[in-house]
């Protein structure tokens, strides 16, 4: 399969092949002005595609070089670093791209949101405040991200959790049909309650048809509201009933199902989002209950429109549960999650499980390429693309039909580039791994290896933030090797500005159980990881450390001068205490005084393997 290649990717239409592509790729851009006339051309697109791709540009991802996700993080660990970036961080543009796949043709339907979280119900949500990374906004800047667009023209949001917390603090009505259900069996409370509501309601009722059928005096109709407690709705007649319970709720609703059809129960809620009126509403036929309730959702719909925003095309493409494609499922979707759905669970079993209900099938092109270069460091879309021209015969044909690109937007500020790579990258490894659609089939023996095998892994990934041009390309040419994580020691307290060598040379020079090969990597200025290529040499290692160094006078000396050493599972265990602080020393030296013990998950009751890369654990440009 190890071709050389011919790369044959193209841009529909009229245009010509060139070696900067991205310009011809026709992004629309969506702004809040031209949001809601674009949503149904938008949920076509997404109900039509095979595939759909999606790439966040966010505020940043970590606030001290340690907090990245790094080579030796177990899937625990990277989530919850991952958890830790996307409750700090914001998300700032949303590219979307389905795509169908036809043999070698790729037809995509790219879309760049602008989105920023406004306040406009005026109730402190979706956010008061977020953080930046001057890193990442200094490259977005660098390519002519717009922020005055972002900031005063993009689309705000709300959770799926804060919309619930929005409609409480509303106290809009909702349809009590759409509660129906039976109450559990009843007391004697309850049979006293329900004959005091049947009795009123049957009286007020009569009291307002009578009043229909006849010419009343309006002092004498304004008295017998006044006794009734009658009110309107609208024009229709209504009337309130208080309750205590949900309890309560439900017997009323029983009671108003066996009385009449011409009533229609409204649920008006309390300040705690808890029911505190029942409001009954007199309709005069089943054509005015039929238009009374289609008025009800109306405004519901209306209403639910005005606060999701930018999470409705979540939504649709949930609803669609078509495949998605990532370039980092774990970032991606624990910001996704954040935003659009509510807080992120404790653990990453969590997480799978509350993800996959809304999107059952996750495909990262990161681990797809695994399956062809299992240990080859690709550290960006650019680096992936490039690797593949360079070693298979792809070939992919890109159109792109013109979406009737907005002449208000600048050529220079169109954005969105990434998710198209996204695209392209994941149909060019379908077409080698010989996984494209037609095979996806559940009747399909294949089936299993296929797609199916990629689908929602969510373990680390080590991929560069910044996705620029195809000539920023890098890869990793050291060897990679397999370790687990008992081989890794955690070391902090050496002398300030030593280097990783010298430090590697000062260790070898401490003591015979450095007379192994072993390697020494910084991971910020205050703390270094050692990796013991032999297994149980960290153990021996760690004993020595217990007992001052005992028969060794360099360690000991070391020792002396501040050195500590600790396993493992103290940096699990600073991960799960969400001990974030900037020195990863600092967060060991908390970690080991905490009595708190590590929660254990599947991912942590084997010793978790782990591939260790020296160009890639640290970059002291970071640093």
């Amino acid at each position: 399969m190890s071709q050389r290649r011919l790369m044959c990717t193209k841009i529909s239409g009229h245009h010509s092949q060139t070696t900067n592509i991205n310009k011809k790729w026709k992004i629309k851009q969506v702004t809040k002005t031209n949001f809601n006339a674009l949503l149904e051309e938008v949920k076509t697109h997404i109900f039509s595609a095979d595939f759909i791709a999606v790439s966040l540009q966010n505020t940043g991802s970590y606030s001290a070089p340690w907090q990245r996700v790094l080579p030796f993080d177990t899937p625990e660990t990277a989530y919850l670093k991952a958890k830790y970036a996307a409750e700090r961080f914001q998300v700032l543009q949303f590219a979307l791209c389905p795509f169908t796949l036809r043999a070698s043709k790729l037809t995509a339907y790219p879309y760049n949101f602008y989105l920023f979280p406004r306040d406009e119900l005026k109730n402190g949500m979706p956010s008061y405040s977020f953080y930046c990374q001057t890193s990442y906004l200094t490259s977005m800047a660098r390519v002519g991200f717009d922020f005055n667009a972002c900031i005063y023209d993009g689309i705000s949001y709300l959770s799926r959790a804060q919309e619930t917390v929005a409609k409480y603090q509303m106290r809009n009505p909702v349809l009590g049909a759409q509660l129906m259900q039976s109450a559990p069996a009843s007391s004697v409370a309850d049979a006293v309650f329900v004959e005091r509501i049947k009795s009123r309601v049957r009286n007020w009722r009569d009291a307002c048809k009578d009043s229909n059928s006849r010419i009343e005096d309006p002092l004498v109709r304004t008295l017998k509201k006044i006794v009734l407690r009658s009110e309107e709705y609208g024009s229709r007649p209504c009337m309130d009933i208080d309750i205590c319970s949900e309890r309560q709720v439900l017997l009323v609703l029983e009671v108003l199902k066996t009385l009449s059809d011409d009533l229609v129960p409204l649920l008006i809620p309390g300040k705690r989002g808890e029911t505190q009126v029942v409001r009954i509403v007199l309709t005069s036929s089943k054509e005015d209950k039929t238009l009374l309730e289609e008025e009800i959702k109306s405004q519901e719909e209306e209403e639910s429109k005005r606060v999701l925003g930018f999470r409705e095309v979540i939504d649709l493409i949930s609803a669609s549960q078509k495949p998605v494609a990532v370039h980092n499922s774990l970032n991606d979707f624990t910001f996704i999650h954040s935003k659009f759905f509510g807080p992120l669970p404790p653990s990453i079993d969590e997480f799978k499980h509350s993800l996959k209900l809304s999107f059952p099938s996750i495909l990262d092109v990161n681990h797809l390429i695994k399956e062809i270069s299992p240990v080859k460091s690709l550290n960006s879309l650019p680096a992936a693309l490039s690797y593949l021209r360079s070693r298979f015969f792809a070939p992919i044909d890109i159109e792109i039909p013109d979406q009737g690109l907005s002449t208000e937007v600048p050529e220079g500020k169109i954005h969105g580039h990434n998710v198209i790579r996204i695209s392209q990258l994941f149909a060019k490894l379908c077409s080698v791994l010989k996984s494209r659609h037609d095979m996806f089939q559940p009747n399909d023996r294949q089936v299993t290896l296929s797609l199916k095998n990629y689908e929602n892994v969510f373990n680390p990934c080590v991929s560069s933030p910044f996705e620029n041009s195809d000539e920023d390309v890098s890869f990793s040419s050291s060897n990679m090797r397999q370790l687990s994580c008992q081989d890794l020691v955690f070391l902090w307290g050496f002398r300030h500005g030593v280097s990783a060598g010298e430090l590697k040379r000062l260790l070898r020079e401490s003591h015979e159980v450095f007379s192994e090969e072993f390697d020494v990597q910084l991971l910020d200025k205050s703390c270094a990881i050692v990796a013991f290529w032999q297994p149980r040499l960290s153990e021996v290692f760690l004993e020595l450390m217990d007992s001052g160094g005992v028969g060794c006078e360099a360690l000991r000396e070391m020792i002396y001068e501040g050195l500590r050493a600790a396993d493992y599972e103290t940096y699990k265990k600073v991960c799960s205490m969400s001990i974030w602080d900037s020195n990863l020393a600092d967060c060991m030296d908390k970690a080991l005084t905490s009595s708190n013990s590590c929660p254990e998950t599947d991912y942590e009751r084997e010793a978790f393997e782990i591939y260790w890369d020296d160009q890639t654990v640290s970059n002291l440009d970071d640093l």
